[in-house]
């Protein structure tokens, strides 16, 4: 099968526009967490704590393209404009090529547009108040569909919607795209808008973080002893993912390779992890992979502060890893950004295997004993990576690993 490598990426979240910014805020230890003081007036939401993004200005999209794009869109579109750069991929050349795809996810469509419609609509249940673009806003394949219209793809296009695996699974689905020659470059990652409405959904679940919302900075606390569960987050994030050749040929700068993959489900329970799953989740990207566990010198936990959802990864982490392997989570500097945290996350995994350094689990001052099993990263750590893991689980017991590989290219 065919090489496949990560030649761009881009992200825009709590911690910054660009790449850059996000990296810069990691190094300083920053939380993107905030009160979100307008939630007051929600009746029965306890959590009032997100970490919500600074959108750019989005004239810089044209208005005909702009109109069928909710936040989530416009979020993945500068996210998506940002990895083109860092590929060295000129927009004009992506049209009408039938070998450059697209793989993008989000949880739902944009909860402000639905929230829209339902609030226009329902006083007198008149259908003609709404508006069209609304719809297009709505559905549940926005990104990548208004990705593929905004930069005109014609390859291969895919919406994958799985929760918090959505954009893991679809940067799986772009890395088979490529291997099994289907395209040649896939656009992939995922997207996530905040509203008050999708904190509520995870806060009737009891999942949610309610006991810092006057110190929002302390919050979420991944494998923290004093963890009282996630906070959501909202951005973007793109990779741009490349057959070996074919980037070689071009001149692109190569940030990573794509070495193994697999998601599966655990068939168990639709809101509570499963560490049988992930086990088995994990063993299959190593297989595929065709590595052992002590070859992954890192291992980018989902963990996401819940209390049940945290004790079955580290369980499930050292079955396979033991207690040597750093582990750490980035859900305390950007909140859960839910369909759009594999591929931000991911995006800043790559970043640190090519400077060689670990970052630090912010938040994590006293590891529960549930969770003390595994190698917890607590302060910042310099050593060679050149093998990294990535989770992301989902709610309905859907999980998915990522493998990547440092691209040496002078001994390839």
């Amino acid at each position: 099968m065919r090489r496949v490598v990560v030649t761009g990426t881009g992200s825009i979240s709590a911690l910054g526009n660009t790449m850059s910014e996000l990296i810069h805020s990691i190094e300083n230890r920053v939380c993107g967490t905030k009160k979100m003081e307008s939630w007051n007036q929600y009746k029965g939401l306890q959590s009032l704590v997100a970490a919500p993004a600074e959108l750019p200005d989005v004239k810089i999209i044209p208005r005909k393209m702009r109109r069928s794009m909710g936040r989530m869109s416009l979020l993945a579109n500068f996210a998506a404009l940002e990895a083109l750069e860092s590929a060295s991929i000129p927009k004009e050349t992506i049209s009408n090529n039938p070998r450059f795809g697209c793989v993008a996810g989000s949880t739902m469509g944009s909860a402000e547009a639905l929230n829209d419609t339902f609030e226009t609509m329902l006083p007198d249940h008149d259908l003609t108040l709404l508006k069209s673009m609304g719809f297009f806003k709505s559905i549940s394949h926005t990104v990548a569909m208004n990705l593929a219209q905004y930069f005109r793809i014609t390859g291969c296009v895919i919406a994958n919607s799985a929760a918090c695996a959505s954009s893991l699974q679809a940067l799986g689905t772009g890395f088979d795209l490529i291997r099994h020659n289907r395209q040649d470059i896939v656009l992939c990652g995922g997207a996530e808008e905040l509203h008050p409405t999708v904190t509520g959904s995870f806060d009737i679940l009891f999942a949610t973080s309610t006991k810092y919302n006057q110190s929002p900075e302390k919050t979420p606390r991944p494998f923290d002893k004093n963890r009282d569960g996630l906070v959501c987050g909202e951005g973007a994030g793109i990779l741009i993912l490349e057959e070996l050749e074919h980037a070689k040929k071009r001149g692109a700068n190569i940030l990573a390779e794509v070495i193994g993959y697999n998601t599966c489900g655990s068939g168990d329970h639709i809101s509570h992890s499963d560490r049988r799953a992930m086990v088995q989740c994990m063993e299959s990207a190593l297989a595929d992979a065709k590595i052992k566990p002590s070859d992954i010198d890192f291992v980018n936990a989902h963990a996401t502060a819940t209390l049940q959802g945290d004790n079955e990864e580290a369980v499930a982490i050292h079955t396979i890893f033991g207690n040597k392997t750093p582990v750490n989570s980035f859900k305390g500097y950007l909140g859960h950004t839910l369909g759009a945290s594999g591929s931000i996350e991911l995006s800043i995994v790559i970043d640190m295997m090519n400077n060689n350094v670990i970052y630090p689990t912010l938040n994590l001052d006293n590891v529960d004993e549930a969770c003390n099993m595994i190698n917890h990263v607590q302060t910042k750590l310099n050593r060679k990576i050149d093998f990294i893991l990535k989770n992301c689980f989902a709610f309905g017991g859907i999980n998915a690993s990522i493998i990547l590989k440092k691209y040496e290219g002078i001994n390839e």
